[in-house]
């Protein structure tokens, strides 16, 4: 078993390099788009993936369309599902795994409030007897309150609950959702992740003091030495004012299932 990959990424045309840098990092099986906005009949290309798309629905409430791709070194084929959440797990064959942004509030995964999208999913693994691979890291960053959330889940079938690693993405890739990494759960190959930023205790004030970009900085002929020059600024505040959590591999979870 492989990588997994799920990121909503407002609007793939101007994300491909963001995209094609995931795939240079973690090599994976399969990427799951949402919000993607891509032209109706007319299909992403990428080398060394196939790709299936579901154009946005019209109207004021439209999700912006979803993109799956897949590595062509594994044999693969779409599905066709027209049913709600709740029939998913019926029609999908078993063992199945569940990526995307759910876009619902529980804190079952780590929210301060559970909406009624929320208690939606929340029934729905409850009723199938299925596993959230979700820990408490925020998947979402609201951008007008500055304020982080968890809105994109990683589920699955019990049988694979013990062989999968979960981690959320540490950059959002100019988009306001983190990536969901899921992978085999083996560490003589698992992906070795840089360690993630804990954006929630941050010392904001003394990164405005530290991250000041001054006018000597960009003051150069060399324009890549200025950008780096910007970046090595950020990099620095970042570091002396937002706390790390260490890369380490997860361990296993005893799984648990609902009485029959």
């Amino acid at each position: 078993m492989g990588t997994f990959v799920s990121w909503n990424c407002r609007s793939i045309r101007n994300k491909l390099q963001d995209i094609k840098e995931m795939i240079n990092y973690f090599q994976p099986v399969c990427i799951g788009l949402q919000e993607t906005f891509l032209t109706p009949n007319i299909p992403l290309k990428l080398r060394g993936y196939n790709s299936v798309w579901k154009d946005a629905a019209t109207g004021a409430n439209h999700s912006g369309s979803v993109c799956i791709l897949t590595s062509n070194l594994y044999s693969s084929s779409p599905l066709t599902l027209h049913i709600s959440l709740q029939a998913v797990a019926v029609q999908l064959p078993a063992p199945f795994l569940l990526l995307g942004d759910f876009n619902g509030h529980s804190a079952l995964w780590g929210s301060d409030v559970t909406n009624s999208r929320g208690r939606q999913i929340e029934q729905f693994i409850s009723n199938n007897c299925l596993c959230l691979l979700n820990n408490n890291e925020k998947t979402y960053f609201h951008e007008s309150t500055c304020t982080f959330h968890s809105l994109d889940l990683a589920i699955c079938s019990p049988t694979l609950m013990p062989l999968l690693d979960f981690t959320v993405g540490s950059d959002l890739y100019n988009s306001d959702h983190f990536s969901l990494i899921v992978s085999y759960a083996d560490s003589g190959g698992a992906i070795q992740y840089l360690p993630r930023y804990l954006f929630q205790r941050a010392d904001w004030e003394k990164f405005m003091q530290l991250a000041d970009v001054t006018e000597s900085m960009v003051c150069t002929a060399d324009i890549t030495q200025a950008v780096q020059n910007v970046v090595d600024c950020i990099i620095n505040a970042a570091n002396n004012t937002i706390p790390q959590c260490s890369p380490r591999l997860r361990k296993f979870r005893r799984p648990w299932w609902n009485e029959a």
